[in-house]
């Protein structure tokens, strides 16, 4: 289960994941089994999709969380059955664990969600799964709504001011995204956008068909399916132009390397929707269900991260169940040419070595960073890591001992794991861990810069407040930990994700409020990156969490 926000009316009103709530599945006709009333079951079907769906699966099957559903039975390979569920573990142990988490990563709820949600939520996954409905490209068109037309579109900055420097700033709870003037501080919008915005993507520098004006145009994709279209050259109030819905429940899009379509995978339905970039028009839908690298067929293999290759016409899609990357062709969409590679279970982040070649992105619960070779559409490597690695948009750095490294954090325990990825210049280090660092808690992110002596790391996902409130700073030359930099002390906050600015000066941490308000009640947190001393704090935000420096990310700066 992941946090997420409290307040559904307020998201009702948006009409957030409208269709999934409509899924086949209703209270079950026996009295038999678990029951609630038919308001705790909508409200907990609610409860589920915003705050749990995101491990445990649409269909409770299961990925980064255990699975949920009410039995099952597996049989091994020595032919040994073993049977278990929700319902073998009962109202109360269910209830217990929902309240105050696991060592495994899950988040405690006691503190976000009332007794009786839990209660309802515990006899809600011992209740068979609702399924939800499909979607298709008819369904997306209906969707899509322009709100400045292409040709209308200025043919340069309206505002005048450094665009290159903007943060992009997701505001979770309030299903908006934010743009911080990275020069001045300045909050200039907050652009409605699909609920709990996950990832957000730039048009980007390519070796090959580059497209205009790199960075202009970004891409926002909220678990809710919804795909906005900004437009950082318009003054403020005009900068969202266009929206579509590709899926009830998605977390990743990306930019084609020649700018001219949009990619956005689904967690339900499980498939990825291409649509052009200018319009936002849908062109294509390709179920992503099939067999896994086990020889099963999944029902509910999910696109986790999707990526532009550098030096390929080709996007990169995890197909998080199946263990597989696949390679996906866009020059032609009549006839897709997709290359499918495997790896292992369950595939979720990652990023790009310092060349663009090589994709490196964490199978967490295989404890394996997977490498794949973009350039020769192949299987690289495969790195054994500690417990669930989850590196976000990933760090890559020099290391005097082992060159060129790259680095992940993890949910599992508090560790930072390093391995070498030059196999060009250092193929004796390539792909092997190089060294670990023990940090204080299990985090989310980590972060550098070339122009910064030092890796950032977030500690998220531990139980402590005191430990999840602080990020902590490892050196480059040393590989130690040099400071912990408490963030924030207040109750319900957390410190989480890392962006530098443009040039490699500042250090910008969000402090995320758990608790849903509606009013602004969270900070970024700015940092000299070479004194680590703060400079400025960034308020009027509403529980930011994940942020883009636009230039960065448009040229590939890790």
């Amino acid at each position: 289960m992941l946090p997420g926000i409290s307040d559904k009316k307020s998201y009702r009103a948006l009409g957030v994941c409208a269709a999934f709530l409509l899924g086949t599945a209703t209270l079950p006709a026996s009295a038999e089994g678990p029951t609630l009333s038919e308001e705790a079951f909508e409200s907990s079907k609610q409860l589920y999709f915003e705050r749990c769906a995101g491990c445990h699966g649409v269909l409770r099957k299961g990925a980064t969380g255990k699975g949920l559903e009410p039995s099952w039975k597996k049989t091994a390979k020595d032919g040994t059955v073993t049977e278990g569920g929700t319902l073998k573990l009962g109202q109360e142990r269910l209830e217990k664990i929902i309240s105050f988490g696991t060592e495994g990563g899950m988040n405690n709820f006691s503190d976000i969600m009332t007794e009786q949600e839990i209660k309802d939520m515990a006899t809600y996954i011992m209740m068979e799964p609702p399924t939800p409905p499909e979607m298709s490209l008819e369904q997306m068109e209906a969707t899509r709504k322009v709100y400045v037309e292409p040709a209308d579109y200025p043919t340069e900055p309206l505002h005048g001011r450094n665009w290159e420097n903007f943060f992009v700033v997701i505001e979770r709870d309030v299903g908006k995204v934010a743009v911080v003037d990275g020069d001045t501080k300045e909050v200039l919008a907050h652009i409605p956008t699909g609920y709990a915005v996950h990832v957000l993507k730039a048009s980007e520098h390519h070796s090959i068909n580059e497209p205009e004006n790199p960075g202009r145009f970004w891409y926002t994709m909220g678990r809710d399916g919804k795909m906005t279209k900004i437009d950082l050259w318009q003054n403020p109030e005009n900068m969202l132009v266009a929206e579509v819905k590709i899926a009830y429940d998605a977390r990743d899009v990306a930019v084609s390397g020649d700018g001219k379509y949009v990619i956005g995978g689904g967690y339900w339905p499980p498939h990825f929707a291409i649509v052009d970039a200018e319009t936002m028009e849908p062109k294509k839908v390709v179920s992503t269900r099939g067999v896994n690298v086990d020889g099963e067929y999944v029902e509910e293999s999910r696109v986790a991260a999707i990526y532009t290759t550098p030096h390929e016409p080709t996007w990169i899609v995890a197909v998080k169940e199946l263990g597989q990357l696949w390679q996906v062709d866009y020059t032609d969409l009549e006839n897709l040419q997709i290359t499918k590679i495997d790896s292992a279970k369950f595939l979720h982040d990652g990023f790009f070595d310092p060349t663009g070649r090589y994709f490196q992105i964490a199978a967490n619960a295989s404890n394996k960073m997977v490498v794949v070779d973009t350039d020769d559409y192949k299987l690289e490597a495969m790195i054994d890591t500690g417990p669930l690695p989850h590196p976000g948009p990933g760090a890559n750095w020099m290391d005097p001992n082992c060159g060129p490294v790259a680095g992940t954090t993890h949910l599992g325990e508090g560790l930072v794991t390093v391995w070498g990825n030059d196999p060009e210049g250092n193929p004796d280090k390539a792909w092997k861990i190089c060294y670990e660092v023990e940090t204080d808690g299990a985090g989310l992110f980590i972060r550098t810069h070339p122009e910064s002596d030092y890796v950032w790391a977030d500690q998220t996902k531990h139980p402590e407040p005191e430990v999840q409130q602080s990020v902590q700073v490892i050196s480059k030359e040393t590989g130690e930990i040099v400071e912990t930099i408490q963030i924030t002390e207040e109750e319900g906050n957390v410190a989480v994700h890392i962006e530098f600015n443009q040039d490699g000066s500042e250090v910008w941490v969000s402090k995320w409020n758990r608790a849903t308000s509606k009013e602004p009640n969270g900070e970024i947190v700015i940092f000299d990156a070479k004194t680590l001393e703060e400079k400025a704090r960034v308020k009027g935000l509403f529980a930011p969490t994940g942020k883009f420096n636009v230039y960065n990310r448009s040229n590939h700066v890790t």
